[in-house]
């Protein structure tokens, strides 16, 4: 199964404590299924000091969502969407939304 998310789109999360928020892709973790979204789902993680946090204590950073609880937005309608597949030329292949039938990327 493809993802239908990539890295640098704008998602809104449709389901869990998160429901409503937006926010940019920063990472995607194909493995898991799983992406890393900017300024939701913030965690606390105890970190030891080392040399990049030579402090140490408590940190705060974006933890991982399933990605079946996000839905891209159309960057044209600014609407959530679902994805549909089509090709350009006969060779390309690229995403468009549902529903205004824009070209995603």
């Amino acid at each position: 199964m493809g993802l239908r998310v990539k890295k640098n789109d704008t998602v809104i999360v449709i389901s869990g404590k998160e429901k409503g928020k937006r926010g940019r892709i920063i990472s995607v973790i194909p493995s898991k299924q799983r992406v890393i979204i900017e300024n939701v789902n913030i965690i606390k993680k105890h970190m030891k000091p080392n040399r990049q946090y030579t402090q140490g204590g408590i940190i705060s950073k974006e933890g991982p969502l399933h990605i079946s609880k996000v839905m891209l937005v159309c960057p044209k309608c600014k609407k959530p969407t679902r994805i549909a597949h089509a090709f350009i030329d006969d060779s390309k292949k690229v995403r468009m939304c549902k529903k205004c039938k824009e070209v995603i990327d």
